[in-house]
């Protein structure tokens, strides 16, 4: 095998691996944003309960894209939950939060979810894939953006 195709072989395993961190705190948070829309009580059920929804409806549109991703640069998505959990960087609900835990520890996941991109991102620009580092920037961007409005919600 040459320098070269080893090289390629790793930037394919590099990027692969970071999307798959992605797909599965996604995915993580898919199940979380369902556990929370469905168990928030109290003055700000209404907004909320819309809210998460509008999240978790996010969330499944961000994991298709991420494990089509994968799978367009010659990677293979994780794809099982066993494996999402091993690979997430985030944790589950408990279901035991109220409405302003919810709205912190989704803000929280955000933060986690951004700083890792923002980690990531540099990497893949230097392996060469622009497309991938640009549909991570978008992504981050968004998550900035909810942060602001959840921590803007949550504020006391």
């Amino acid at each position: 095998m040459t320098q070269a195709a080893v090289n390629v072989n790793s930037s394919v395993a590099d990027i692969s691996s970071s999307l798959n961190v992605q797909l599965a705190n996604w995915s993580v948070l898919y199940v979380k944003l369902h556990q929370f829309h469905w168990l928030v009580k109290g003055p700000h059920f209404f907004t909320l309960h819309e809210k998460f929804q509008e999240l978790y409806e996010e969330a499944a549109l961000r994991t298709d894209e991420l494990a089509e991703r994968v799978l367009a640069v010659g990677g293979r998505p994780l794809s099982t939950m066993r494996d999402y959990l091993t690979a997430s960087t985030l944790s589950e609900g408990t279901g035991r939060e109220n409405a302003l835990d919810m709205v912190r520890s989704v803000a929280a996941d955000y933060r986690t979810m951004t700083k890792e991109l923002k980690e990531a991102i540099p990497a893949i620009e230097e392996a060469g894939d622009a497309a991938t580092a640009d549909m991570l920037i978008g992504i981050a961007e968004g998550l900035e953006k909810h942060i602001w409005m959840l921590d803007a919600f949550a504020a006391e």
